[in-house]
Formats: C-alpha cells, structure tokens, sequence
C-alpha cells in the first residue's frame, strides 16, 4: 500500500499536478475520517488543481506583457487626480472596449499617472487572458528599423499587430524623423478596427504634427487612433512629487510653529517689559517699534497661515 502510495505522488509529480500532490494526504485523512467520500475528494482535488494552473496561466499572461512595473487600480489615488473620472477608468476593467475594438489615449503632463492607469489596464486584460503586449515607443520604433534593416519588418509588424492589446507608452516624448513617423503609421494602420491600442502621451494631439515632422501623416495617424476612442485628458500635478510636496508642507508648519513660538516669546517679554518700567526709562519709540513689528507678523502667523501657536 505504501509503495502504491509512493507511487502515486511520483505520478503526479511526472504529470506535474502539483496542488493535487500537495493536498492528497489531507484529502485522504478525510476519507479515512468518513468526512468526505471519494469521488466528492477527487472533484476537489482536481479544481485545485485547475484553480492553480490558471493561476499559473495568469501570471504567465502578465510576465510576457512586459509591464514596466505590477500597479492595479487599487494602487492608484484618484482623490490626488480629481479630474479623472473614476467611474469610466474603473469600467476600463470589464473591457467592453476590446469587445468594440476601441482605443484609449491618455493625455497629460509628466507624472500625473497615464502609465499607472494604462499598466492597469494592461493587467486586467492579461489576467482574462487576452493576449496583451506593454512597449515605450522609442523601443518600439528601434525594433521596427532593426527588423527593417535586416529584411524583416512585415513579421516585426505582425507580432505587434497579432496582440489583442498593445500599449504604445509616451508618444512624442521624444521627437520622431520620417522614418520612424512612416513606421509607426504603418503598425497602426495595421491595427486599425481589429484591435485595440492604449497611448499614452504628453503632447496636445494638436501638436503632433511637430513631433512627428509631417502634419499630414500625424493626422493620418490620428485619424485611425481617434476613431473608435476614449480620450482621457488627465489635468493635475505629478505623482513623482507628491511625496516632496507633502513632506514640504510639513516642513513649513514644522517651521512656522517653531518661528511662531520665539516670536510670542518676544512679544509677551516686551509687553512685561513695558509694563514693569516707568515711563519716564522707557525709550518708546525703539520699545514700540520692536511690539508693533512682533505684533504684526504673530497676527499675519495666526490669521494667513491659520496655525494655532501654543
């Protein structure tokens, strides 16, 4: 029985069913025990096993999409980018888009979040197992002019056409000649109403037709990625310095408060001061000049900056 048993996870182990191997013992302790019957084991054995391999499968989805980084929605602060709409990104997540053949660009400043949320994106549609593919663009058009060179450019474009969704990050960040403009028209023509491309960019899509060198060709473009489209324009500040603002703002009231204190100190010494001399040994106008400065700047501490200074 045991050299059976033995036997048995050596199976396994060969047919790689790994969660069912792993859980076989426990299972069998409840059969043992009359808690479970066999076959009702076995049904539960066999969805670990399932549940695992398209976890596995999932995991698989997302490594080869070449995410810069895993951030989820969960990850992202709408309440610091309060001119997105939550709702819409959120729905993002059912992609009703690829089922329409829809694109999604995203446009705004540096650092206010347009790789976050397409990454987002991203990884919803590579955990439902639609074929998903994450690339800036300065790399993607130095892959299509080395498979141009090397007189492979149709198979170059039709790995990028092939992906369900493909991520076009930072669009004009830097400026394109003619070659890589001609390229990157080709590859979305290509695409255009049979799947779905997410951009992210930093240009007004009125000012593409600088980056790209040719209005003619960036209009081209557009007009292929803009039909069928959610533009999401995102206006705000960077996340890449949310950190050091907040942290600036908390040195400044670290710094008040401190400044506010010396200065009440001063003021409450003047006003003894005053009080505990004879008129006659007071030289007021340096005494009230110096009261009347602290005076001013501890109202303006109080009443501008609203710190309460104990």
């Amino acid at each position: 029985m045991a050299n059976n048993y033995n036997k048995l996870l050596n199976n396994l182990e060969t047919l790689k069913l790994n969660g069912f191997k792993e859980n076989l013992e426990t299972y069998i302790g409840l059969v043992n025990n009359n808690e479970k019957d066999i076959i009702t084991s076995l049904y539960e054995l066999s969805e670990i096993e399932i549940n695992l391999k398209d976890k596995r499968a999932i995991t698989a989805c997302v490594n080869v999409a070449g995410f810069p980084f895993i951030k989820t929605f969960e990850d992202f602060d709408f309440s610091f980018q309060p001119s997105i709409n939550k709702e819409q990104l959120l729905n993002f997540r059912y992609l009703k888009f690829l089922e329409n053949i829809e694109n999604i660009i995203f446009l705004g400043s540096p650092g206010v979040g347009k790789t976050h949320l397409a990454t987002s994106i991203g990884i919803e549609a590579a955990k439902q197992r639609k074929s998903t593919y994450f690339i800036n663009c300065n790399d993607l058009l130095l892959q299509l002019k080395r498979a141009k060179l090397e007189n492979r450019l149709e198979a170059r474009l039709k790995f990028f056409q092939r992906h369900r969704l493909l991520i076009i990050d930072e669009v004009g960040f830097l400026p394109l000649d003619k070659e890589s403009s001609n390229l990157l028209f080709q590859l979305i023509s290509k695409r255009y109403e049979k799947t779905s491309t997410i951009i992210t960019t930093n240009v007004p899509l009125q000012k593409w037709g600088e980056v790209f060198g040719d209005h003619v060709l960036a209009n081209a473009i557009l007009d292929r990625l803009l039909h069928h489209s959610h533009v999401i324009n995102i206006v705000g500040r960077s996340y890449r310095t949310k950190n050091i603002l907040e942290a600036g703002d908390e040195w400044l009231n670290i710094t008040v408060k401190c400044y506010s204190t010396i200065i009440v100190k001063n003021y409450i010494d003047i006003n003894i001061h005053l009080s505990n001399r004879n008129i006659d040994e007071i030289n007021l106008s340096d005494e009230l000049n110096n009261k009347s400065i602290l005076s001013g700047t501890f109202n303006f501490i109080q009443t501008r900056l609203n710190i309460d200074v104990k």
